[in-house]
């Protein structure tokens, strides 16, 4: 059992741990449990057999109690817990999973059987990391260890980990068939626009400013632009909108996870705030331009070459709060015209090129 990720972003940095567990463990039963959006992201990848959908914060400690008694069906061996907080491991203990491996965050550690320091380099490397740091442990408790294999020694792949994720052909025909249907026009370049974020304000570029991103992109380069993002974005969206005088194609809310990163492999550039559609790109090594303000990209940028940060940090960034108390000059520091001079840069690059849709 793999206890996944509770955010979009967290749960696609997990991937490469994942492959590296399966080589780990190659003829293990892996059952990932996770939230039921994430079934878009792992749906038909082949280093997974099953997915056990979690639905416990909504029916409270019946729910809980539930999960437990379907872990305990299960008969689990041994219990990776991806998240740091407490309640994963209590189910995994409830459950009496007889080997229980995490990192010993928040006060559990007596609940696990393993319980990992957390890295000393945590904070200055990628998040893809401290969830690979995790299987390398579990290899080296294979191999008969006594100590944690340092994080630069281990056999598993530390150094360049595959973040890449296949889309079906029948998914991409079915998203193809989503955007024909909203006016898209497949012979100019589609850029998608993500203006929310879910999980923080502060993490938003101004509406506004997204509008006259998208504004310049249609009249001057003639592409169509796409705007992205869930029912609880669909406010920031109409505000977006609202600021245009061109007339977008509005997919907010409209499709689901698994639809939004179809949907996402025919563009030719997606510009977004820090959240999860930035690291779906990166799954699909898709450009993205991702606007940072209040966090820290060291640890959080899209895990792929094709993505660029763009960035003008305030002496208070990155202060990591979801409401800024003063004047969000991290996020108004950065102008339309130098979003726009990156992204006409790379769909000029993608056109002449005749990137596939």
């Amino acid at each position: 059992m793999v206890r996944g990720a509770n955010w979009v972003g967290d749960a696609v940095m997990t991937v490469p741990a994942l492959r590296e567990l399966r080589r780990v463990l190659p003829h293990a039963h892996i059952t990932l449990a996770t939230r039921a959006w994430a079934v878009g992201i792992f749906d038909e990848v082949d280093f997974l057999d099953d997915i056990m959908i979690l639905d416990n914060e909504r029916w409270g400690l019946r729910g809980r109690v539930a999960e437990i008694r379907e872990w305990q069906r299960r008969r689990f061996d041994l219990a990776i817990l991806f998240p740091n907080a407490f309640a994963p491991a209590l189910t995994a203990a409830a459950a009496r999973v007889p080997l229980r491996i995490g990192y010993g965050t928040e006060r559990r550690a007596a609940l696990l059987t393993h319980a990992l320091p957390v890295p000393r380099w945590r904070g200055k490397r990628h998040e893809v990391f401290y969830y690979l740091n995790l299987i390398a442990e579990i290899e080296c408790l294979m191999s008969g260890e006594s100590s944690p294999v340092p994080v630069t020694q281990a056999g598993v792949e530390l150094f360049a980990p595959r973040l890449d994720l296949e889309i079906s052909f029948e998914r991409r025909q079915a998203a193809r068939e989503i955007l024909l249907q909203h006016g898209a026009v497949f012979d100019r370049p589609l850029v998608a626009l993500c203006p929310g974020s879910t999980n923080s304000r502060a993490k938003r570029w101004p509406p506004e400013r997204f509008a006259a991103l998208a504004d310049q992109l249609m009249g001057d380069v003639g592409a169509t632009v796409v705007l992205i993002g869930s029912r609880e974005e669909m406010d920031v969206t109409a505000k977006v909108v609202g600021h245009m005088t061109r007339r977008p194609i509005v997919l907010t809310g409209e499709t689901s996870l698994a639809e939004t990163i179809a949907v996402l492999s025919h563009a030719d550039l997606l510009v977004t705030n820090d959240t999860g559609p930035a690291h779906i790109a990166a799954v699909l090594n898709l450009p993205a331009l991702v606007i940072f303000g209040p966090t820290d990209p060291t640890t959080t940028r899209p895990f792929s070459e094709s993505a660029e940060v763009i960035r003008r940090p305030p002496e208070c960034a990155p202060c990591m709060l979801r409401d800024c108390p003063i004047d969000h000059r991290c996020m108004t520091a950065i102008t339309p015209t130098e979003v726009y001079v990156r992204a006409r840069r790379i769909v000029g690059a993608r056109v002449s090129v005749g990137a596939a849709r």
